[in-house]
């Protein structure tokens, strides 16, 4: 029996979802175009590829796939930067994220450990990785993408709800501690 699987994994995947929508509802739709640095995505396409990016891993996840030894990685790749690439709105971003990271929890929560625990040899024909493994890779993904998008709140002037919540909790202790 594992401690951690399908279930849990959709359960921390929602939470990570939740924050990224936080951090798209706090930028203003204005700001939707910046652009942090030269060569990076502005928000907009970021948020886009965060939502998008997670049709990849149910892709090389399938029954039966244990070898991604020519798999047309090039190929998903087009379909999802093509999908990234549609212009959306504030609020159509925000249903896409909500839309798409539902579908992906609800497909995480399907997944047993069994299916979990195959190994899955990768493109280079050597190195092996568990399906676990693979697909806790989309909260990773997230999470790296989203930290990106706290930097780019802090350069236009917002402090990220997560660091609002510990410096709320720091208060707090230091209140109690005050009051002992």
């Amino acid at each position: 029996m594992s401690v951690y699987g399908g279930k849990e994994m959709a359960a921390a995947f929602r939470t990570v979802r939740k924050n990224t929508i936080q951090i798209a509802e706090e930028i203003p739709e204005d700001k939707y175009n910046f652009v942090p640095a030269p060569g990076v995505k502005p928000v907009a396409k970021q948020l886009a590829h965060i939502a998008t990016v997670t049709l990849l891993w149910p892709e090389f996840a399938k029954e039966g796939v244990t070898t991604l030894v020519g798999f047309d990685f090039l190929s998903l790749r087009e379909k999802l930067q093509a999908e990234e690439s549609k212009l959306r709105t504030k609020a159509e971003l925000l249903d896409y994220l909500r839309a798409e990271g539902e579908k992906f929890a609800t497909w995480l929560e399907s997944l047993t450990d069994e299916f979990l625990a195959v190994g899955v040899i990768d493109g280079d024909g050597k190195t092996v990785k568990s399906r676990f493994e693979r697909v806790l890779g989309a909260k990773e993904h997230e999470m790296h993408h989203r930290g990106q998008l706290m930097l780019v709140e802090r350069q236009l002037g917002i402090t990220p709800h997560l660091t609002r919540q510990g410096e709320e909790r720091m208060k707090q202790l230091r209140a109690a501690k005050a009051q002992a």
